[in-house]
């Protein structure tokens, strides 16, 4: 089956009706990174502030053939102070969303979670995957598949919310969540399932809003309706899930991964629950994919911007 990415295309259309967003991007020093802060900015989508050794950036965009000409650099010794840099830009509100260049996960993230001089909230921070299937109608969000290892309930709680107002900023026109499990029904001998339950009843009582939450769900019953008919679930979000949240990390790489390299499925990524969206792409992702992130990033924060304006 062709891919035509029909699905990143909507929201990069969306994007081009914004100002280009102002991105510090730490250490863009190979030509993944690079290329796709230059064709970001070519497109519109962001405003790139290069965080990194001057020399080295203007090296790999000579090699490369990448015109970087009229990008502001900011010049930073190495990665590890480029991730400082680049968050001191946000701080300084410089910049609205952080792109990772070419250094490791880790190094970019320590930087934001950082308690003095970093860009904590009150929310955990975690990762969210926007996937664009062949074959499924809408994107698909998977969370958390990055960042928080082992959930407990309690940073389980802002995942969720995280990921839903991730689908209100892709302008969703009804958020669907499956807390999924291996099964469908509530098992004391299985953890996962007693936390969807309670995630759920959490919903009830409205300390998780924005959506219509279910689980456990298996992931057969929560994206096809027809698995979900065959097991009687009566729920407005089995067979219709948009928002997939996992139990831990291993089980959301694998989904994420299978979808990826078995379905044909393009991941864009992005960090939420800091100050600003975070761009976290990998070097494996398609340049498709590292364009998507970015427009993901622009609408969380035109989305950020409205909220704040009605809060005012």
């Amino acid at each position: 089956m062709e891919h035509t990415h029909e699905k990143y295309q909507r929201l990069i259309d969306v994007c081009r009706t914004f100002p280009p967003l102002a991105t510090a991007v730490a250490h863009p020093c190979d030509k993944t990174s690079l290329e796709s802060a230059v064709l970001a900015a070519e497109m519109g989508l962001i405003a790139p502030l290069l965080v990194g050794p001057r020399d080295r950036i203007r090296e790999v965009a000579e090699e490369c053939a990448l015109n970087i000409a009229g990008l502001p650099i900011v010049d930073a010794p190495h990665s590890h102070a480029a991730a400082s840099q680049a968050v001191e830009l946000v701080r300084e509100a410089k910049a609205e969303a952080l792109m990772k260049g070419s250094l490791h996960t880790d190094e970019v993230m320590a930087a934001v979670v950082r308690r003095e001089g970093g860009l904590r909230t009150q929310r955990r921070v975690s990762h969210c995957f926007i996937m664009d299937v062949p074959g499924h109608e809408n994107v698909l969000i998977i969370s958390d598949a990055a960042i928080n290892i082992a959930p407990t309930l309690e940073e389980k709680v802002d995942i969720l919310q995280n990921a839903i107002d991730l689908g209100h900023a892709l302008r969703l026109e009804e958020v669907r969540v499956a807390i999924l499990s291996a099964m469908e029904t509530v098992n004391p001998k299985v953890p996962s399932t007693l936390e969807a339950a309670a995630l759920c009843k959490m919903v009830d009582r409205h300390q998780v809003t924005g959506a219509l939450v279910d689980g456990p769900l298996a992931l057969d019953n929560a994206i096809d309706l027809e698995a979900a008919r065959t097991k009687k679930i009566d729920s407005p979000v089995a067979g219709r899930a948009n928002v997939l949240i996992v139990p831990d990390l291993e089980a959301g790489n694998m989904l994420a991964k299978s979808l990826s390299f078995l379905a044909g499925a393009d991941a864009a990524g992005i960090v939420l629950g800091a100050r600003v969206p975070i761009i976290l792409t990998s070097r494996a992702d398609s340049l498709q994919s590292r364009l998507a992130s970015c427009a993901v990033a622009a609408l969380v924060a035109a989305k950020r911007r409205e909220d704040a304006q009605v809060m005012g």
